[in-house]
């Protein structure tokens, strides 16, 4: 049985440090773009079972990244990593489709926790 993959998309090279090093451990195979225009360059070169994603970047921001995924591979699961969270957005994302969000700052566990429970989505039902 293959490592679920996980795509992280975010500008801030901590942030995708810090969630390569909190999931690896766990048994995911690690991915990362720095926008979301690279983002779509991996997606469509390869499978991701899981997009984590950054509300706010240069270029294309997170919820229309989401809409892109969304249309084109509505399997892969998504969450929003943010830190300008409200609700409006928060319901937004989810409406388009987005599993959950993730405010920043995260511990290790929280986003473990919701990586988990995107994956395990599909088998739960």
């Amino acid at each position: 049985m293959s490592k679920p993959r996980i795509l992280v998309v975010d500008d801030e090279p901590i942030v995708r440090i810090s969630c390569r090093r909190a999931l690896e451990p766990e048994g995911y195979e690690v991915a990362q773009a720095e926008n979301a225009n690279a983002g779509l360059e991996l997606l469509a070169a390869d499978r991701f079972d899981l997009v984590l994603t950054d509300l706010k970047m240069p270029g294309m921001d997170g919820i229309e990244f989401l809409r892109n995924i969304k249309s084109r591979w509505p399997e892969t699961q998504v969450v929003i990593i943010t830190g300008y969270q409200t609700i409006d957005t928060a319901v937004l994302s989810i409406k388009l489709g987005a599993y959950d969000y993730v405010n920043k700052p995260f511990t290790p566990h929280q986003l473990s926790d919701v990586v988990r429970r995107a994956l395990n989505k599909d088998s739960v039902a």
